[in-house]
């Protein structure tokens, strides 16, 4: 993360949010980070002109989500949405969960059980603010970086979503890594790629923060 600070040039407010299964959706605590942000981005230093949101995995899925929350319900305006490797659908039967069942490092059977404890009931999986995938416009959110992988089971859904975006108007850059697995961000201090990856992410979170 102090990399990503460092080479974004931006500042970073990284939210303890409540977990499942004691605190199911749609509890929604990144959203409620995001206006407290807005209202008070000058106490810390930060620009309440200028937010961006930005996750992985889970967590690029509530980024995603609060961008669309904040479309909804005219909240802070954001100027980016960086969404890497992000779950954006409550969906095994994708041909990346086919290939990547058994990983590596992320599973069919560990996203089977994320959701489970995530969701109330599997009703819950058709609510686009759960999966994003499912809303039926997504204009109107703001220009987004999103990285996909090749060995990953949301890969499908990621690109999907990238796709999505692009569809109904947001301006996207979508980076695919093919031969990557999910996670591979972390491992930029050993591997080449996921160095240069974490480069281009950080480049373009900070073209789209600055003024």
């Amino acid at each position: 993360m102090s990399r990503t600070v460092k080479a974004g040039e931006c500042a970073v407010v990284s939210v303890d949010y409540r977990l499942a299964p004691e605190h199911p959706f749609p509890a929604d605590d990144a959203y409620a980070a995001l206006e407290w942000v807005g209202e008070h981005a000058d106490s810390f230093g930060g620009d309440a002109t200028s937010l961006g949101v930005a996750g992985t995995s889970a967590g690029g899925n509530l980024a995603a989500v609060t961008a669309l929350r904040a479309r909804e319900f005219d909240g802070p305006m954001l100027s980016h949405q960086c969404l890497l490797y992000p779950i954006t659908n409550h969906d095994f039967g994708t041909d990346s969960y086919a290939e990547n069942a058994d990983g590596p490092l992320l599973t069919r059977a560990d996203m089977e059980w994320f959701w489970n404890r995530y969701l109330r009931s599997p009703v819950d999986g058709a609510n686009p603010f759960a999966s994003p995938l499912r809303a039926t416009d997504l204009s109107g959110t703001p220009p987004a970086t999103v990285v996909t992988c090749g060995h990953d089971p949301l890969r499908d859904e990621g690109i999907a979503y990238a796709d999505r975006l692009e569809e109904d108007g947001v301006a996207v850059r979508h980076c695919h890594y093919a031969g990557m697995a999910h996670g591979f961000l972390s491992l930029a201090d050993s591997v080449t790629a996921a160095d240069e990856a974490m480069d281009s992410v950080a480049k373009s979170i900070r073209e789209n923060l600055e003024k």
